[in-house]
């Protein structure tokens, strides 16, 4: 076999996939900000408080473009919220501030038609915006389903002609979870429906000679939204579109699974070179949304830099694996791969050995008193401890990698296991009858040491890359593996230098700082493997960041890319001028009483356009209904409407009783 083939894979829905290369789309005018083509990736939020505050939303404004907005989304339900977009936009203006802003519509046609003619931008949901979600099943005749698409034509013709007339922008933003009735009908909850839905009303636009359009695909599920915007740029090249595409995960939630969950998602892509404009959905104060989003983007601006001086396109290719088909990994010892969880490995060789409590940090708390451990549903699956010989009893469940000199000097070796270079296990006379752990990278399978490897079912890769499109570089690792014909389990190793992390995430340069900016890129570089099914397990190596710290981020990654659940998950919106509740305070509350509840999905909503749509993949949801009245569902569907807010909380843990997934808390 020719190891010596350096060109690139040409992807289905990107440039490449092992050369960062940004997709060109076309330059899209937002006032005199562009969008898309050699411009840099723009970011953008969203107000959240109410659109009638005039001087609230000015000043909020404000402090979102300090924090790094270039555009500002706001909220128009209505005729009034739209009307008032004029009187904040002059607000701004008499402060120095010209920041191009959008206006979000849903249903109501008629104020984006007045919103048009005031702001750079507005932003529809083909969804609901002239179309239907009544939860219907229909079953459309062709010549019923283009009647539809008519009606929808002539609804949506005048919004379009006033864009045209006042150099307005446009994004169809379609959402997975509010998809209309007459698209899930033909199409179901699905990407190929979320993609169809935006291609319906791009059409019209071209139809119509309009092209100042971006594009989004909205989910609350990362896998679901990677997998809605490959396809919309596949089917968008095959009718010769190239529209900018923004990017979000919508309702990715508050504090660490906010971060993880959008780097897993927007990460993904822009690792593909996808992406003109993100904005990062988080249960925060909008102006906290910003830093996280230029820490995402500013990853690829550097890459750009230092590929330029980087022999990128060297990537070993044994394969041109165009189909992102997952890599099935076989099982060893029981243990690892196969259709299991992927494991999760923590470095503590720097920890004390003669402290049982340095366990802790890594989800087994030691009880001194009983001589025993508690293990909770975070505890890591393996621990590194490197040449570091503990002198205390460990967990029995709990698995141990030494290097490998120092693994042969063990009298007892059952649940530990050596690491080796791939030189030093081809040298050993010695192997572990169960689980040999090997450091490999993508290079080094040209090598002479790695053709002389005597491949068996006991091992396991430990895959690490040193370039810096290092996902790309793993994941064609994958691809050779799979041309070779081996199907090992492959843990997955990424390393972060403290020096990965200087430079102020915001303008709070806390502690907390390297932890935050740590979620995005591991979540970035992992979660694009694990969404597509690469890897048996992950190790993250970071000695900047407490082992605790890098145990929560490890079980986020694997919690937001659905491979692996170990807690409740909170699909919560990021609040907007609609939002009839303080939604930070109210997901606090939730979480507090049912974060024990591992692998339920709860939706927390702030108004309805945020309700049973948006919130599609959640199990239960708390959804505002007025002022101090909660709707709650289950799933799509209302069981509780207008609760008083003191009650609501207690009635949807009475739901949850009744359907027999409640579990009381574990205080041990």
């Amino acid at each position: 076999m020719n190891t010596n083939n350096i060109s690139t894979i040409p992807g289905s829905y990107c440039n490449s996939k092992t050369t960062y290369s940004r997709f060109k789309t076309r330059e899209v005018t937002v006032g005199d900000i562009p969008l898309g083509g050699d411009n840099p990736i723009r970011i953008q939020s969203m107000t959240t408080v109410d659109t009638m505050d005039t001087l609230g939303s000015i000043e909020q404004t404000i402090r979102m473009v300090d924090a790094g907005c270039e555009y500002v989304r706001i909220t128009a339900p209505s005729i009034k919220e739209a009307e008032n977009l004029l009187a904040i936009k002059n607000g701004l203006k008499a402060r120095g501030y010209h920041v191009p802003l959008v206006a979000d519509i849903h249903f109501t046609p008629n104020a984006a038609e007045v919103a048009a003619r005031i702001v750079e931008k507005v932003r529809i949901n083909p969804g609901n915006y002239a179309d239907k979600k009544r939860f219907d099943q229909i079953d459309y005749t062709d010549d019923a389903y283009q009647a539809e698409l008519d009606r929808i034509y002539t609804k949506f013709t005048p919004l379009v002609n006033i864009c045209k007339q006042y150099g307005t922008a446009m994004r169809i933003g379609t959402n997975h979870g509010s998809l209309s009735d007459r698209i899930m009908s033909r199409y179901g909850d699905t990407p190929e429906g979320m993609v169809e839905s935006a291609l319906e009303f791009i059409r019209i636009c071209e139809d119509l000679k309009y092209f100042n359009l971006v594009v989004s695909m909205k989910s609350s599920n990362p896998q679901v939204m990677v997998q809605a915007y490959r396809l919309l740029v596949e089917k968008m090249v095959a009718e010769n579109m190239n529209y900018p595409l923004h990017l979000g995960v919508t309702e990715a939630g508050d504090g660490e699974d906010g971060r993880i969950k959008s780097a897993v998602g927007i990460g993904t892509l822009l690792e593909d070179g996808l992406g003109d404009t993100v904005r990062v959905s988080l249960t925060e104060d909008p102006e906290k949304e910003a830093p996280v989003a230029i820490a995402l983007v500013n990853r690829y601006s550097k890459r750009q830099v230092d590929l330029q001086h980087q022999h990128e396109h060297s990537v070993i290719r044994l394969s041109e694996n165009n189909t992102n088909q997952p890599y099935l990994a076989k099982e060893v010892n029981a243990f690892l791969g196969g259709s299991l969880v992927p494991r999760i490995v923590i470095d503590l060789s720097a920890e004390n050995g003669k402290d049982p409590f340095i366990l802790n940090k890594v989800g087994y708390r030691y009880d001194a008193l009983n001589d025993k451990y508690h293990i909770n549903e975070q505890s890591v699956d393996f621990v590194y401890l490197g040449n570091n010989l503990p002198s205390f009893t460990l967990p029995g469940n709990l698995k141990v990698i030494y290097d490998f000199n120092t693994w042969l000097l063990l009298k007892d070796k059952a649940n530990k296991h050596p690491l080796y270079t791939i030189a030093l296990y081809n040298q050993a006379t010695e192997h572990d009858p169960n689980l040999n752990l090997i450091l490999i990278s993508n290079d080094e399978l040209r090598d002479t040491d790695f053709a002389n490897l005597a491949i068996d079912e006991t091992i396991v890769f430990v895959l690490q890359t040193q370039r810096v499109h290092g996902m790309a570089d793993q994941r064609q690792f994958f691809y050779n593996l799979q041309a070779i014909g081996l199907d090992n389990p492959v843990i997955i190793k990424r390393n972060y230098a403290a020096a990965e992390f200087s430079g102020p995430l915001d303008d709070d340069t806390s502690p907390e700082e390297p932890i935050s900016k740590l979620q995005l890129y591991a979540g970035t570089d992992l979660g694009a493997l694990l969404v597509d099914g690469l890897g048996s397990g992950i190790w993250i190596d970071s000695p900047a960041i407490a082992p605790e710290r890098i145990t929560s981020t490890s079980f986020g990654i694997l919690q937001a890319t659905r491979s692996r659940i170990s807690k409740t998950e909170y699909i919560s919106c990021p609040s907007c001028g609609r939002t009839l509740f303080d939604l930070q305070e109210t997901t606090q509350m939730i979480r507090s009483r049912t974060s024990h509840l591992k692998g339920l999905k709860i939706g927390i909503m702030g108004c309805i356009v945020n309700g049973p749509g948006e919130m599609a993949d959640a199990d239960y949801g708390y959804v505002g209904a007025g002022p101090d009245k909660i709707t709650l569902y289950r799933g799509k569907q209302v069981v509780k409407k207008n609760v008083p807010t003191a009650d609501a909380l207690d009635e949807l843990i009475e739901i949850i009783k009744s359907d027999d997934r409640w579990t009381e808390e574990n205080k041990d």
